[in-house]
């Protein structure tokens, strides 16, 4: 029908292009329109005629092409909605709850009871449900499903997180990697990592060594002799760890900024990217996380205890993550998230967590004060002020013996 109304413009000699017609449908999928006929008029003239002198035949168009589609009230009629993608309309029966609403809808009361219940679920569903408040559906309040509310549930069928309250994502998501070639923003952030130095002169002798040379041509009586010396390195070695996806997805600018920051400081870098909070396993490429995934352990294994750990990520999830075997919200472990951070903590004792939530919103989230906890107070803002303390931090941890 949208085409049609663009065919018959054109057929009428209203100079509509085919760019034009695409903003219109940009527009209806932004939910502009709001299936108000009057909405959707103005919408479309504006889009549709950038002369005066077309207003006329728009109107005598627009008239043709919608004859019988309007009902009484002005609203959109079947023969439109029938023109209107699905899920733009099943988006209108998503439950919206008021913050009082919210707060009168409780947890079933912990990690363990809502995996039997949702097992028990399984078993005794035969139909979809939308609205409720039990079975797994949309719309409701049941802890199971996709588009309702829940202080904890597990989402099933969602493209997106909503209130961020989801224990377990039943989900396939796609996350991108981090660009390590993002300029803007990145020269204060290099500024900030320079606290974390220690220069050593390494591989083939390069460099001129001025005070060298003025000695040693001295020496020769004036006859200039040139003295070469190994360029100086930054021998800090760094592990960077990277949470990737869901809420993380806000602050991924301020990460690629970050991340080619850290490349261009330090010699010896390898990163790893987890989710929420590190496990078993970690990987080095998101598109491909769930076919090449590298064994914690081995990462453990691989890189000694002088190397500096730095963690990034806003340790906002399900505290069953942090406590629970089980709890991980896109996977099945075997351990919980404490165990394999204790395990990273005692094999890179000089360790840092970065954290890119404003520092004011820390206090209302517990695993982020669960994370702060068990890093001993070692998790700084992703700010120039908080990279500078992370740096001071790890330097002391350079300087100690052993």
């Amino acid at each position: 029908m949208f085409l049609t109304l663009f065919l018959e413009l054109r057929d009428a000699r209203v100079p509509v292009t085919l760019k034009e017609y695409l903003t219109l449908l940009e527009a209806l999928e932004g939910g502009i329109a709001e299936l108000s006929v009057d909405t959707f008029y103005y919408l479309a003239r504006s889009c549709l005629v950038k002369d005066e002198r077309n207003l006329d035949k728009f109107d005598r168009v627009f008239g043709k092409v919608f004859k019988g589609v309007l009902d009484e009230q002005g609203m959109l009629a079947d023969a439109l909605k029938a023109a209107i993608p699905e899920e733009w309309l099943r988006k209108l029966a998503e439950k919206l709850l008021t913050p009082e609403e919210m707060e009168q809808v409780k947890s079933l009361g912990g990690f363990e009871k809502l995996m039997e219940t949702l097992r028990q679920r399984l078993k005794e569903q035969n139909e979809r449900h939308q609205g409720g408040s039990k079975w797994i559906g949309t719309a409701g309040t049941s802890p199971f499903g996709a588009y309702g509310y829940n202080p904890e549930g597990v989402r099933i069928g969602q493209d997106e997180s909503r209130h961020r309250r989801a224990v377990k994502v039943w989900d396939r998501r796609e996350y991108r990697n981090l660009d390590n070639g993002i300029e803007l923003g990145t020269r204060n952030f290099r500024l900030a990592l320079r606290r974390l130095r220690r220069f050593a002169r390494e591989g083939a002798a390069t460099e001129l060594d001025l005070p060298g040379t003025i000695r040693s041509t001295a020496r020769s009586g004036g006859m200039l002799d040139l003295q070469m010396v190994p360029e100086r390195h930054n021998k800090v070695k760094v592990l960077l760890l990277l949470d990737a996806g869901g809420s993380m997805d806000e602050h991924v600018r301020t990460c690629e900024e970050l991340f080619s920051a850290v490349r261009s400081e330090f010699k010896h870098l390898e990163h790893f990217y987890f989710h929420n909070c590190p496990y078993s396993g970690l990987w080095k490429d998101n598109r491909r996380r769930h076919e090449d995934v590298t064994n914690t352990w081995d990462v453990i294994h691989t890189y000694p205890s002088d190397w500096k750990l730095v963690i990034v990520g806003d340790a906002a999830m399900s505290p069953y993550e942090i406590t629970m075997p089980g709890g991980a919200v896109e996977e099945w472990n075997d351990e919980p998230g404490l165990a394999w951070m204790e395990r990273l903590l005692d094999h890179w004792p000089s360790a840092a967590w970065l954290n890119p939530a404003p520092q004011g919103r820390w206090q209302w989230t517990h695993s982020t004060q669960m994370l702060a906890q068990i890093m001993g107070g070692r998790m700084y803002p992703l700010t120039l002020e908080g990279i500078d303390a992370a740096m001071r931090n790890l330097n002391r941890g350079a300087a100690r013996p052993g």
